[in-house]
């Protein structure tokens, strides 16, 4: 891709806040950077793109993944332990650092193949050294910006340093930031505090699980009203918080990250999403585990618009009053750009195609059976496109995927984790069944 990149004629989508969308327009990229959109832009030293038939947008962000579990994605349904997944504490202690390199990347290929432009990896990969500079390599190797947010895996025996990790880690690429995947807020205040103190004084974000125990409910209201909460924290699931909690988070603009289809498959519950819209919440999408959810963020729109719809469908026909309105695909596409960028921590870098902001852009395929009569642009990528649709993907100008084929060895890459998957699975003794259950 040259230094610059007009993209033509598509229906763009800025979802910013000093540009509108447009029927029609383009998008001029310059040194990887959104310059200017509008109509009728003209560049002569540029690549142009004909996004006519197209709709142009920012890339997804996803909020929240684990990465190195890649191995085991769609596994649950082809076991015979009721249709659960095999646990991490089951395959990790196997894992060699390649192994991680192989799940991570072919993971991110699979984000950028669904239009995914950024992610947050929470690695709570298998302890030991390697482990984590193996991560990194496959996050540069994807071309993602990313947010590599390393973690003590809650299923291993020893005891994980994991500020020791993050300072021996060293200089990322420019596309990756790190942060600390923290222990879940628990009872012991002063621990987290202490830990999130100490992530705060290295200049980390923090991402931390919360409200996936009934047993914390309240703790992070407490922790709020403690000072403990704020914009450079990103809460995650949150499905069992209480009212408190949410308060809490609304005064203190702490960030939230929701991941629907995983949440609901795996049995925490329905994300609060009508609390957060109640307090003017906005949460970003994300993934969460592949193993009984799918790996996309048009899965994680339309899971987000049915729970809240049904939700407010429930109120309605117990006879309650004075329902509140509808989620609309206006609010969920941004919970999946702009909204997500900020919960990520990159939300002054991406998130919406503005001048001066990088260029992370989506563009999606309307001339498709699948959502053809186009009614609404933004219903048809809410409720009715999927990753058929995806055509090109672009980060910082860079694309990614270009006319619907990835741009990297994507062959390699899958061979290099078909490989790793048997040699771990054998490891642990997972040999999926699909004769069980006939």
């Amino acid at each position: 891709m040259p230094q610059r990149a007009l993209i033509k004629g598509g229906t763009v989508l800025t979802l910013g806040k000093n540009l509108p969308n447009f029927d029609q327009a383009d998008v001029l990229i310059s040194s990887g950077v959104i310059e200017e959109v509008g109509p009728g832009l003209r560049a002569r030293d540029a690549e142009t793109i004909d996004a006519s038939e197209s709709i142009v947008m920012p890339g997804f962000v996803d909020t929240h993944r684990h990465f190195w579990k890649s191995l085991f994605r769609n596994f649950g349904d082809s076991v015979a332990s009721g249709g659960n997944p095999p646990p991490p504490s089951a395959y990790g202690p196997h894992y060699e650092p390649d192994d991680v390199y192989s799940a991570t990347l072919i993971g991110l290929l699979g984000a950028v193949e669904a239009g995914i432009t950024t992610v947050v990896d929470w690695a709570d990969l298998p302890p030991g050294p390697g482990f984590a500079e193996a991560a990194l390599q496959a996050h540069s190797d994807s071309g993602l910006s990313t947010v590599f947010a390393l973690a003590a895996p809650d299923w291993a025996a020893a005891g994980v340093d994991v500020f020791q990790q993050l300072r021996s880690l060293g200089p990322t690429s420019d596309r990756t930031r790190l942060a600390l995947g923290s222990t879940d807020p628990r009872l012991d205040l002063e621990a987290i505090e202490a830990e999130w103190d100490q992530a705060r004084s290295l200049g980390l974000r923090v991402h931390a699980h919360a409200g996936t125990d009934p047993a914390t409910a309240g703790v992070i209201g407490n922790l709020g009203a403690r000072g403990s909460l704020g914009a450079d924290l990103t809460l995650v699931h949150c499905s069992l918080l209480d009212s408190a909690d949410l308060d809490a988070i609304a005064n203190s603009r702490t960030q939230v990250a929701l991941a629907p289809s995983s949440e609901m498959a795996i049995g925490l519950g329905a994300p609060p999403i009508q609390g957060l819209i109640d307090r003017g919440i906005r949460p970003g999408l994300g993934v969460d585990q592949e193993a009984l959810a799918p790996g996309d963020i048009f899965a994680a729109m339309r899971a987000t618009n049915s729970i809240q719809h049904a939700t407010l469908f429930d109120l309605k026909l117990s006879g309650k009053g004075a329902i509140p309105n509808l989620l609309t695909t206006r609010d969920v596409i941004r919970y999946a750009t702009v909204d997500g960028a900020r919960a990520a921590g990159v939300g002054t870098e991406s998130g919406s195609l503005e001048p001066g902001k990088r260029a992370d852009v989506l563009i999606l395929r309307t001339d498709r059976p699948n959502i053809h009569p186009i009614n609404d642009p933004i219903g048809a990528v809410v409720w009715g496109m999927d990753t058929s649709n995806v055509q090109w993907v672009m980060v910082g100008g860079e694309p990614l995927v270009r006319e619907g084929e990835l741009s990297s060895d994507s062959a390699q890459a899958r061979k290099r984790a078909v490989s790793a998957q048997r040699r771990v699975a054998a490891a642990a003794g997972l040999v999926a069944d699909i004769g069980a259950g006939k």
